[in-house]
């Protein structure tokens, strides 16, 4: 004899339908179960019911009533229900929309009033960073880029923050385009050094622009990352060595960390997993 099953699939075993009474109540509900269904990878019936803490009939209710605008799709053969593509297409709406710009600004206006520092916002190029918002500290003697300002990704801090991010095969690349400029003498121009810079900057989460590109100024920065965890680009806090010292990198590190995640999260983005150790990166 067969046991029974005890793990309820599609459907509930006896369902009415009940008359469609609209209500704040049911929008929560459906709600929620679309939250669950899109966390899940397949769930049955009686799994979204026991994550949603309704009956099952109710679940179901729901559930028919999100598959009906795409929001749901229900899989007649393993039984299970997954998230639609209607889903997809509203999400697709929010990333058209979201102007990163906009939304970055109250981040960084905070980050330089943490650090007393000039707050930079930049954007991945193909072969460089273009800095596109600036919040400037009320300093005297303060860092300046101007808007489409452009430099190198190995002699920049959010340059460096989105290679040490990516693929090595592609920082290769990227570093054999580049062939690694000098613009001081503490640029990194050894792809051997680069390297274990970018190593410790996953490791550690931020990276330091240590008078690389400019004598006399010194960054910080940290990546920024889509919805797929890769890195679009990066927060970074600069100013002159004699107010950004060694010192001070070990307190501004982390609020540049915290800041870069907070616009991640806002552009509706996925940083990736902590490193477990030093990443190979850009050797040839």
């Amino acid at each position: 004899m067969e046991a029974t099953e005890k793990r309820q699939r599609g459907r509930p075993r006896s369902f009415n339908k009940q008359p469609d009474n609209a209500s704040v109540q049911s929008l929560d509900r459906a709600l929620r179960i679309l939250a669950i269904v899109a966390e899940g990878n397949g769930l049955s019936l009686s799994e979204i019911a026991a994550n949603s803490q309704l009956a099952a009939s109710t679940a179901y209710r729901m559930l028919t009533t999100l598959e009906s605008h795409g929001m749901v799709e229900f899989d007649k053969i393993e039984q299970l229900w997954s998230v639609g593509v209607e889903t997809y297409r509203m999400g697709s709406a929010f990333l058209r929309r979201r102007k990163l710009f906009d939304r970055a600004r109250i981040v960084m206006q905070d980050l330089m009033e943490k650090t007393g520092e000039t707050a930079n916002l930049g954007l991945a190029e193909e072969d460089c960073v273009v800095f596109v918002s600036q919040v400037e500290t009320h300093q005297p003697i303060r860092a300046f880029f101007r808007p489409g300002t452009r430099t190198s990704f190995h002699a920049s801090g959010i340059g460096k923050a989105i290679l040490a991010h990516l693929p090595a095969e592609r920082v290769t690349t990227m570093v054999g385009r580049a062939k690694l400029e000098s613009y001081t003498p503490k640029t990194l121009t050894d792809e051997s050094a680069l390297a274990r810079d970018l190593s410790e900057i996953r490791s550690r989460g931020w990276s330091v622009d240590d008078e690389e590109r400019h004598p006399g100024m010194r960054c910080v920065a940290a990546a920024i990352f889509n919805e797929f965890g890769e890195p679009v680009g990066g927060v970074s806090v600069s100013g002159p060595t004699v107010r950004v010292t060694p010192d001070r990198l070990a307190e501004i590190g982390p609020m540049v960390c915290a800041a870069a995640a907070e616009v991640t999260r806002m552009i509706g983005g996925a940083e990736p997993p902590a490193a477990d150790g030093p990443a190979e990166t850009a050797k040839r």
